[in-house]
């Protein structure tokens, strides 16, 4: 028996929505909200184009590329009457094997601007290629390999010594 489109996108769909989550959850930074209306953007225009998308080599990467573009375009559109604070009312419950480094990791990536955040994610994040990266982010590759140097040495600035800590043995 033949699926139908809308079959297919939600078999797509469901099968990518942690990954995209985990991706959009790095690229605001622990928000978990946004990263929720990002995944939500992102599947809308994937399923209001399905028919042209489900056709393309890869549909994974396209979505991919959807979810960075739609995170880009909310951070230029962002209301003029938010305001940056300093610190984070709350820190995100995070589980795993060393929540502290995870934690440290996710404040050095917030105080990176949001184009370097992007080039972060998608780079070592997603192990992503300098190329695939910046057809992402409709840049040039030169612009990415420099985001991604000036974007790691701001992150080891702000992480400083305190990484040592987290791999001693104790």
């Amino acid at each position: 028996m033949r699926k139908s489109r809308e079959d297919e996108f939600m078999e797509f769909a469901s099968g990518l929505t942690g990954h995209l989550y985990r991706s959009a959850c790095l690229l605001t930074s622990g928000d978990t909200y946004l990263a929720e209306d990002l995944v939500q953007e992102t599947l809308g225009r994937m399923y209001a184009r399905w028919g042209r998308i489900s056709e393309v080599d890869n549909p994974t990467a396209y979505a991919r590329t959807v979810l960075v573009r739609t995170y880009l375009s909310y951070r230029r559109r962002r209301s003029s009457d938010e305001r940056p604070v300093g610190e984070l009312p709350d820190l995100p419950i995070v589980s795993g094997n060393d929540p502290l480094l995870r934690l440290a990791l996710l404040e050095a990536l917030r105080r990176l601007s949001p184009k370097d955040r992007a080039v972060v994610v998608l780079r070592y994040w997603e192990d992503r290629s300098v190329e695939e990266t910046a057809e992402a982010m409709d840049t040039s590759p030169g612009s990415v390999r420099t985001r991604s140097t000036r974007a790691l040495a701001r992150m080891r600035m702000h992480l400083g010594g305190s990484l040592s800590a987290f791999f001693s043995v104790t």
